[in-house]
């Protein structure tokens, strides 16, 4: 601590001796902006913050463009569309995408990078790689599909949840199957409406588990602790509170190098710690009772979805509107053979950077 203090002051000292005619600029960069010593940000020393945001999705699509030199990529691929359904998504994430599909088209002995590989790309990013050596009970694939099925009809029914473009019941990761929905424009913020949306998305899925089968699973355990989450979130951060009304409560200390959360500063009676979670439980509660009644109005609509995963284990968005609607699923175009390496006439040139395992 004694010396991390030196070195500040020496900089300081150093930055303080400069004067209009030294040639020298000072650029620093940190990840914790919110932890600075003042003594830096006081006028006549880091004058300009900077803030370097997760880009917007025509900065995605510039990243995407720099990646994607020196890779073979279908003509027909677009990486304007590619963007659009990545936000959220860092620079280094875009290039880890790039990267991972082409190893996917090499591994199929592929001269070019195709749509299906950036796509299979995006959810290893997100979700990880699938995992097939993962066996589970036909009753456990169900519980899956009627889970994912919930999420997926609640979130196509509401009006204030962005179009659904993916669920499957594929395994990735720790996830037994999961629900995608892509925004149509960039957001830079929510309303209260869209909070109460997606909390009763978070919850279908554990609805439609009890509806179904009258029990509980542990599938939902993620769900209800991002649900419970944005819940509280709702009530002391953003004012959304219909009895506590406009008002933040408890400030949060973290540890300053690496950012993890140890505690907070109560600075709210014990009556209002009551308030606090009575209200977050009746927020909670009405999101639940939102999804169980989309649920049980659209039954035959989720059955039939569950029907479709259970055949395809994956539906896409148009496959979903189909199912949703009861109308035959479109066919899938057949893929072709991956041709053996020792056929080809030349080895792929695919340049990716190596993927950290």
């Amino acid at each position: 601590h004694d010396e991390r203090e030196q070195t500040l002051n020496q900089i300081l000292v150093e930055m303080d001796g400069f004067d209009a005619r030294t040639n020298i600029i000072v650029v620093a960069a940190t990840n914790r902006p919110d932890v600075l010593d003042p003594a830096l940000l006081r006028p006549g020393r880091f004058d300009r913050q900077i803030i370097l945001d997760n880009p917007d999705s025509k900065g995605r699509e510039a990243i995407l463009r720099v990646h994607a030199r020196g890779k073979p990529i279908e003509d027909e691929v677009d990486l304007g569309a590619l963007a659009r359904l990545t936000p959220g998504f860092s620079g280094a994430d875009l290039e880890n995408l790039l990267n991972e599909a082409a190893l996917l088209a090499a591994r199929r002995s592929s001269q070019v990078i195709a749509h299906e590989d950036l796509y299979e790309a995006i959810d290893r990013v997100i979700a990880g790689p699938r995992r097939k050596s993962r066996l589970i009970s036909p009753r456990e694939k169900r519980i899956t599909a009627y889970h994912e099925a919930g999420h997926a009809l609640v979130a196509h029914v509401l009006p204030n949840i962005d179009p659904v473009h993916k669920i499957t019941i594929v395994s990735r990761g720790m996830m037994g199957g999961y629900t995608r929905v892509v925004p149509d424009e960039d957001r830079l913020f929510k309303t209260k409406v869209q909070f109460e949306d997606e909390l009763a998305v978070y919850m279908a899925g554990h609805v439609a588990e009890q509806i179904i089968f009258e029990e509980q699973s542990t599938g939902a355990a993620n769900d209800i602790d991002r649900a419970t989450g944005m819940a509280r979130r709702m009530v002391t951060e953003f004012g959304m509170s219909r009895t506590l009304g406009p008002r933040a409560f408890g400030k949060k200390e973290e540890l300053v190098f690496l950012g993890k959360e140890i505690g907070e500063q109560r600075d709210y009676s014990e009556a209002v710690a009551h308030q606090i979670d009575d209200e977050v439980h009746q927020i909670v509660m009405q999101a639940y009772e939102r999804a169980k009644t989309v649920i049980q109005e659209h039954r035959e609509q989720m059955d039939r979805i569950v029907n479709y995963l259970m055949e395809r284990e994956t539906l896409s968005a148009t496959e979903f509107s189909a199912a949703f609607e009861g109308q035959p699923l479109p066919k899938r175009a057949e893929k072709p053979a991956p041709v053996p390496a020792a056929e080809t006439a030349e080895p792929p040139v695919l340049k990716a950077a190596p993927v950290a395992a």
